[in-house]
């Protein structure tokens, strides 16, 4: 195999393995309420489409959203799972399967199941996302939903 191979081999892996941390930093950075993190991952001009929850035409505006889902939902748990990324240069575009347990202050524990649409762009030698659009399938309340463990932190409502 030619270095050229080897590289455009090697460069391919790299962009996957950055996307797929983009993917999971999203996650921790909401679950952890983390608005450092979860300013890296996204380019000053990228949006975020959450039907039912808001939507945003750049990273400030990400931010704020974000700053609103933690006082509605103040307690978040993501699991991101079956990513499907096509990359091309510096360009990426792919799904991701997204099962979420909240903690509304009005709705109390409710579950959200959906796919993200995700284009992904690498700009400086940085991969962020340009674009994540989520695709609702599910907002499950749970209602019966009582943790009897746990962090107290944790404890979405009083134990009977």
């Amino acid at each position: 195999m030619n270095i050229e191979a080897l590289n455009a081999r090697m460069d391919a892996l790299e962009s996957r393995a950055a996307i797929e941390t983009l993917i999971a930093a999203y996650a921790n950075a909401f679950d952890r309420i983390d608005v450092e993190l979860l300013q890296r991952i996204w380019h000053a001009d990228s949006t975020l489409d959450l039907p039912g929850f808001g939507s945003a035409v750049n990273r400030d505006e990400i931010l704020i959203m974000a700053a609103n889902s933690w006082r509605q939902m103040p307690h978040m748990h993501h699991w991101m799972a079956n990513p499907l990324i096509e990359i091309e240069g510096d360009s990426a575009w792919g799904t991701v399967a997204a099962d979420c347990l909240f903690y509304d202050v009005d709705k109390g524990p409710v579950q959200v199941s959906g796919l993200y649409h995700d284009r992904y762009e690498r700009r400086d030698g940085k991969w962020a996302f340009l674009s994540r659009r989520f695709e609702l399938h599910f907002l499950t309340p749970l209602s019966d939903w009582v943790p009897i463990a746990g962090e107290e932190s944790y404890l979405l409502a009083p134990v009977s």
